[in-house]
């Protein structure tokens, strides 16, 4: 399969919260960098996402936000 996305992050899933309609994936990317992001339960259930797997995130976003303390 080819996408154009290039922000492909690999990482280890670490926890699923599954609703009635969606579900939130918290995955490890290593060196202290967790990524979650929701999905439908559907997509949860049909790509059988469970903890311990290994999954690529592909992030595309509109927008970027910064904060400083």
């Amino acid at each position: 399969m080819q996408i154009t996305g290039r922000n492909k992050i690999k990482g280890k899933v670490i926890k699923t919260k599954s609703g009635q309609v969606a579900a939130e994936v918290e995955m490890d990317a290593g060196n202290g960098i967790k990524i979650s992001g929701l999905i439908t339960k559907c997509s949860l259930d049909e790509l059988n996402i469970k903890e311990g797997d290994e999954v690529t995130a592909l992030i595309k976003a509109t927008s970027v936000m910064f904060i400083k303390e």
